[in-house]
């Protein structure tokens, strides 16, 4: 098979250097591309960059480092910044971020998501993209990482927010706690009026991915991307073990949903947003991991998981890997509801990892029941 230019490149130059010939000149604008270190990267929204990456499992303590779950707290204060660094109260990029947990793939790895990113946030501005809480597109960003870097594959998570995934949660917990009402048939109907448009603007996206790869002299074999679907935060009702009745679900367990609307969310919402993108993947000739099982048995409320206590420390075999919803704003931001925590994205980084070593067909990754983070694998989908 042919070289593709930046390979060509790398090895006219050392080819070029052991004859003796390293003074030929090279233009400088093709001689990046590729040639710095391997790198693997992560783009898209709060699902990939790390939002709620600070907590480990779930505690109804509300102070200290709440029973140990609390990765901010110093002993003395909290600083989100201990986990989210310099993004801490905006993109909220964690340590614990997916492409962070998955090992040592790459010589970096490089986290260009960011917490409530849509697609117009991927987009390149010259493509009419836009800057999100102080940084330029993720598309534009790439650009400068694939100039410096050897980019061996890009991981995607991206239409969640396009769809309205908060919305969604805020108007369910508010049809609990407040309407006494069901929320799954009018907001099917939103997600059914907007699904083609947001499957056609995560198509692009990846689109853009392209184009970015292909303007910094990367061929299409070169390097892969991994579109990715979401896990479900909260358990099927049979699964939760919180009475639908009373308050325990939401005052104890975080998970304010009636038991129609959680099994709509996890066996109808989640499967069709993840069948969607499924078949963007399928149309655009990039690989898929589909995520909707990640989370079995660890949602929040889930049975088969339980809340950290003073008695019930915190572990990645026992503890919730979802945040809760704290309807109280007692610890850490509301933004945080709803995501995978770090045992969580412990998990997801294990995916990534078990991808990565299989460079084609579309993957599910799940999780094993009674296994830690490192119990992640794959099947074919």
């Amino acid at each position: 098979m042919p070289s593709t230019p930046h390979r060509a490149l790398r090895a006219l130059l050392a080819l070029c250097t052991a004859a003796g010939l390293a003074s030929v000149a090279v233009p400088a604008a093709h001689a990046s591309p590729g040639t710095g270190p391997s790198a693997v990267v992560t783009m898209g929204d709060s699902y990939i960059s790390g939002e709620a990456g600070r907590w480990l499992g779930n505690s109804l303590t509300n102070s200290g480092s709440r029973n140990g779950t609390d990765r901010a707290w110093t002993g003395s204060a909290y600083d989100p910044s201990r986990v989210y660094g310099t993004t801490a109260g905006g993109c909220h990029r964690s340590d614990t971020a997916e492409v962070k947990s998955a090992g040592p793939l790459a010589s970096s790895l490089i986290n260009l998501a960011c917490s409530g990113a849509t697609t117009d946030n991927v987009i390149r501005a010259s493509q009419g993209g836009q800057a999100y809480k102080g940084e330029a597109p993720q598309a534009d960003q790439l650009a400068a990482v694939a100039a410096a870097h050897d980019v061996e594959l890009i991981a995607l998570s991206i239409g969640g927010n396009d769809l309205g995934f908060a919305d969604i949660i805020a108007t369910c917990a508010k049809d609990y706690i407040v309407w006494y009402s069901y929320c799954h048939d009018d907001q099917q109907a939103e997600v059914d009026a907007k699904m083609d448009g947001v499957m056609a603007d995560v198509g692009r996206s990846v689109d853009e991915i392209r184009a970015v790869m292909t303007g910094a002299g990367y061929g299409s074999s070169d390097y892969r991307i991994v579109l990715q679907s979401y896990p479900s935060p909260i358990p099927r009702a049979t699964e939760n073990r919180y009475g639908e009745s009373g308050w325990s679900r939401t005052n104890t367990g975080g998970c304010p949903f009636w038991n129609a609307d959680s099994d709509w969310a996890r066996d109808s919402l989640v499967p069709q947003l993840a069948n969607r993108l499924k078949g963007v993947a399928a149309a655009k000739g990039v690989q898929f991991m589909d995520l909707r099982d990640a989370l079995q048995g660890r949602e929040v409320c889930a049975k088969a998981s339980r809340q950290v206590t003073s008695t019930v420390p915190a572990s990645g075999t026992t503890s919730e890997w979802a945040r809760w919803i704290d309807s109280q704003s007692t610890q850490g931001l509301v933004q945080e509801s709803m995501h995978p925590n770090a045992y969580g994205q412990q998990a997801l980084g294990r995916c990534l990892a078990l991808i990565h070593a299989r460079p084609t067909g579309n993957q599910t990754c799940r999780n094993t029941a009674g296994s830690g983070p490192s119990g992640m694998y794959l099947t074919a989908s």
